[in-house]
């Protein structure tokens, strides 16, 4: 698929199977129908023309490497109803500016946005829980990180690794807690309430 430029994926269609437009280099835009509950794994892996994509409400997971490499991508939009993001979704989409995760996910996978190099901002709502290792590595021209859960999520001490020194702002109510938590202590001088 090469060549293909776009798509419109009818109504209707309830199920994108896994890596379905893998390596489709000159796609730019694409819009998922209501009925798809979740993006599987690799469904836009290396899509790197990809410049805009519409999720719908209804999609609860996003599967791993579902966008690594679309590195086209300047936004995406996470619906409400989503809770997991699997490992390497994200990963190396270069062209974010930003990144916002929210409330209803509660897993964020490992490496799920490693190597987002552009992002400057990163929202992270209260209800997640875990968040993987290397999940914002290289993520180096951060320049704010905001993290609403009121309990530290598990974290791997390597999720903000090579994100440069900028400050992590939490709860105020539970700074301490976060400072005291696995993971989170490693990274304790970077803490900060709100």
């Amino acid at each position: 698929c090469l060549s293909l430029r776009s798509i419109k994926i009818p109504d209707g269609v309830t199920s994108i199977g896994s890596s379905a437009f893998y390596g489709c280099s000159s796609l730019t835009s694409i819009k998922i129908p209501d009925g798809v509950p979740s993006i599987g794994s690799g469904t836009f892996f290396d899509c790197s023309s990809l410049t805009s994509i519409i999720i719908p409400d209804g999609v609860t997971s996003i599967g791993g490497w579902a966008f690594y490499g679309c590195s086209s991508l300047t936004s995406i939009n996470i619906p409400d109803g989503v809770t997991s993001i699997g490992e390497c979704a994200f990963s190396y989409c270069t062209g974010l500016t930003s990144i916002k995760i929210p409330d209803g996910v509660t897993s964020i996978g490992k490496r799920a946005f490693c190597g987002c190099s552009s992002a400057k901002r990163l929202s992270i709502g209260n209800g997640v829980t875990s968040i993987g290792n290397s999940a914002f590595a290289y993520c180096n021209a951060l320049e704010t990180i905001i993290i609403l859960a009121t309990t530290p999520p598990t974290l791997d001490s390597s999720a903000f690794s090579n994100t440069g020194t900028c400050k992590i702002y939490v709860p105020s109510i539970s700074l301490s807690a976060y400072k005291a938590a696995s993971g989170w202590r490693d990274i304790a001088d970077r803490l900060s309430g709100i």
